[in-house]
């Protein structure tokens, strides 16, 4: 397995060593921050994401201290002072963080991950937060577009050898699992994570005999209770779809054996599923599936079933595991409120000419409101010590145009900001992979279809409470009066 115990801890920005220093000095390191990672845009222009990582995060937390090793690379630059590596060396984790939960939807600009405690910490934690919660949300968001492209046919995830390096493939497949991949190609990943393995032959075994009929012949020979056959090394109708159903006649039928499938992996696909089932049936191999590879992605998955495509599964590889369409999620990580010694928070916010990339300022909760029937209706975000009270109805405003409201009555809240650490202490018990899975597809079915939509989806409205809002338009205002500046008098 991977070892989980790695230590991580060098894995952030050199900016996020030199601001440590610097707070060092200002004797600034203890000053309670806290820090949200959010996103601004779906990838894909997607209605939703998907949260993904808590787990590797929570492992590489678990494991965070500077090594002698560490310490005297860090020496070796000339820019760290003996303090400061001193301090380093003796580096614990003292933060309190909350995460919205791995295969919840999550949307724009509400924090998925909250981190509050020294400054220090919160800033070393930056980068490997990011990476982490940045690449698995993405593979997950993509997978899950794909998969509900198949329409409840299984999607396997055919990755790894296009992926951007290991921990990209091994990972990815994780995060594409959670978002409801029926499996792996990634042996490592369905060893340590316990996924289903596929994966049969390659164009290559084909060619390595004589004929192929041979090479359908020998694999058939070697696995009788696995046997799917890749039909379009030479031609899908001529040779392949032919050689495959004779293969079954003559070697599977005898041990009393009925063949898994066959693949195609280049060509018409739609077309040539359309023959290949024909062929099949006619032999007598209706419950012979076909499976579907090559470069393919929701759209194309989507147009082959639209277009009556016989396929019973798909293989998915660079497409999914490189989210080649949108490949960045663009998480951000931002301070939000700095702690003073009376107990309270000061709010911070950036500005910005981009309304978007304004930040929302203090320690939130991110809530989430269901209809009596438990579809979800939007998400609402509160102050840290407000509760929720929906016995009377709840009215909710859009925080940018704000004569957009509406009540809610009939409704639920549920808090999605859940404890992870308290104090440097982990509080929060994983739940299995499959769990993750499980809690992945009911969670979206609680989404409006509208908002699924791969095309100009619904908005799932973000929306802030009254109060926050408040203290978010009083700090605008304060910050542009501060920021007033007097044009020198013309002569």
């Amino acid at each position: 397995m991977l070892d989980v115990t790695r230590n991580l801890t060098m894995m952030t920005d050199f900016y996020e060593l030199t601001m440590s220093a610097g707070y060092l000095e200002e004797d600034y390191q203890d000053k309670i921050s806290v820090f949200d990672m959010f996103f601004r845009r779906v990838p894909d222009g997607g209605g939703y994401a998907i949260m993904a990582g808590l787990q590797q995060f929570i492992d590489a937390v678990d494991h965070l201290h500077f090594t002698p090793e560490d310490i005297d690379y860090l020496r070796s630059t000339g820019v760290f002072n003996e303090k400061f590596l001193h301090y380093l060396e003796n580096f614990q984790f003292h933060c309190n963080i909350w995460a919205i939960k791995e295969g919840t939807p999550i949307f724009p600009h509400e924090p998925i991950v909250t981190v509050e405690g020294p400054a220090i910490e919160c800033q070393l934690v930056e980068t490997l937060l990011l990476v982490t919660f940045n690449h698995q949300c993405l593979i997950a968001t993509k997978a899950n577009r794909i998969v509900r492209s198949a329409a409840g046919r299984p999607v396997m995830e055919f990755g790894a050898r296009r992926a951007q390096g290991y921990d990209a493939a091994y990972f990815g497949a994780r995060a594409s699992y959670i978002a409801g991949c029926s499996s792996t190609s990634c042996v490592m990943a369905s060893r340590d994570f316990g996924i289903p393995a596929s994966g049969t032959m390659a164009h290559s075994w084909v060619q390595m005999f004589p004929t192929e009929y041979d090479a359908f012949e020998k694999y058939a020979r070697l696995y009788p209770d696995n046997c799917v056959l890749l039909v379009d090394t030479y031609s899908v109708l001529k040779s392949g779809v032919p050689n495959a159903i004779k293969v079954f006649d003559q070697v599977l039928a005898p041990m009393g054996k009925r063949p898994k499938g066959i693949r195609i992996d280049s060509g018409d696909i739609a077309y040539l599923s359309k023959k290949a089932r024909a062929m099949l049936d006619a032999a007598g191999y209706e419950d012979c599936t076909i499976c579907a590879s090559n470069s393919l992605d929701e759209y194309i998955v989507r147009d082959l079933i639209l277009q009556g495509a016989k396929l019973d599964s798909f293989g998915i590889g660079e497409n999914m595991i490189t989210a080649k369409s949108d490949p960045v999620f663009g998480g951000v990580y931002k301070l939000a409120a700095v702690k003073e010694a009376d107990g309270s928070y000061t709010p911070k916010i950036k500005i910005s000419e981009t309304a978007e990339k304004m930040t929302i300022p203090g320690l939130k909760k991110v809530w989430r409101i269901y209809d009596r029937d438990g579809k979800a209706m939007a998400d609402y975000i509160t102050v840290y010590d407000e509760e929720v009270d929906t016995s009377n109805g709840i009215t909710l405003f859009d925080p940018v145009e704000t004569w957009k409201e509406v009540t809610y009555i009939n409704c639920t809240a549920k808090c999605l900001s859940t404890p992870i650490y308290q104090e440097g202490k982990r509080v929060y018990e994983s739940p299995s992979l499959q769990e993750i899975r499980e809690f992945c597809a009911q969670q979206v079915d609680t989404l409006w279809d509208e908002v699924k939509r791969f095309e100009y989806p619904h908005t799932h409205y973000v929306d802030l409470s009254q109060k926050l809002w408040d203290i978010r338009h009083n700090l605008l205002r304060s910050m542009s009066k501060r920021n007033v500046s007097i044009a020198p008098k013309s002569e």
